[in-house]
């Protein structure tokens, strides 16, 4: 995982806050100066809460079916969480999903009553895109179809295939989205996010003191946390492979221990030769 500079933090514009007179109180520890009216936030403590929230989101990836929501409903943010979480997918890390309209009431702590829309949503798609379902149905039924399936898709085109409720919820601006960041806390799921000097870090398991207006700041934050979690993903597959190559050799094992030094039978041989291999190859991946 790429190491995040200063002066990267500097170039996107993550150092701007908000006018002294929006500030958070409880935000006061991460100003570093006032220039014209606007707080100045302190990159290095930016840099701290990046490193650690990055971390945090890596060894959640590297968990069996874990999963996170990144919201981002901003006009700000909205292109930026779309293509990376569309990155993650390619990279093959999946897990990973988005919000990036605005936040639907309920989605954390009445997951079991939102989840039959995501089914609604599932089921009008597969009639659509299947003539013989259409069959007795008029025009104007199907058109109301595809009215509720657009309706849906702009509320829950980004989590719709969730099953579980997500491990933790990366949020962009803190303030805005204070519903989900309090959903998130009282249903016990972890928080990640960027907050501003006009929010309350203290509500965030994870903060990260940054400009949550620019879009340069934003896809660079957003950016390096996916990244974290694409590597912590890839970390998984490495140790299910690893645990299967000693499960492997547990399994040859007994012909090793109880098969002859010596022997005319080709196959007890190879088995036995190949075995060694495995354990050599173990010994020297641990």
């Amino acid at each position: 995982m790429k190491n995040i500079t200063l002066e990267e933090l500097l170039e996107a514009g993550c150092h701007f806050g908000h006018q002294v007179t929006r500030q958070n109180p409880k935000a006061r520890d991460y100003v570093f100066e006032t220039r014209d009216g606007i707080h100045i936030i302190d990159l290095a403590k930016t840099k701290e809460g990046l490193d650690e929230a990055a971390e945090f989101v890596k060894q959640l990836a590297s968990k069996p079916d874990s999963a996170m929501i990144i919201l981002g409903a901003k006009r700000q943010a909205q292109q930026v969480v779309k293509e990376e979480v569309e990155r993650a997918m390619t990279e093959g890390a999946n897990g990973l999903y988005s919000v990036t309209s605005r936040w639907i009431g309920g989605i954390l702590t009445n997951f079991p009553e939102v989840s039959k829309n995501f089914r609604r949503l599932k089921d009008l798609s597969e009639k659509l895109a299947d003539k013989k379902a259409q069959a007795g149905y008029t025009k104007k039924e199907i058109s109301l179809w595809e009215k509720e399936r657009q309706k849906l898709l702009s509320f829950y085109g980004g989590i719709f295939e969730l099953t579980k409720l997500p491990d933790a919820i990366f949020v962009i601006d803190s303030h805005l989205e204070d519903l989900a960041v309090r959903e998130a806390n009282n249903m016990r799921v972890a928080t990640v996010g960027i907050t501003d000097t006009n929010a309350d870090p203290t509500v965030i398991a994870h903060p990260i003191p940054a400009n949550d207006d620019a879009v340069g700041s934003i896809k660079l934050i957003v950016h390096h946390i996916v990244d974290a979690w694409i590597e912590g993903k890839k970390g998984q597959v490495t140790t299910e492979k690893t645990q299967e190559k000693r499960e492997n050799v547990e399994k040859v094992k007994p012909i090793v221990e109880t098969a002859p030094e010596k022997t005319a039978d080709p196959a007890v041989a190879t088995t036995k030769k190949t075995a060694r291999k495995m354990a050599k190859a173990e010994a020297a991946a641990e």
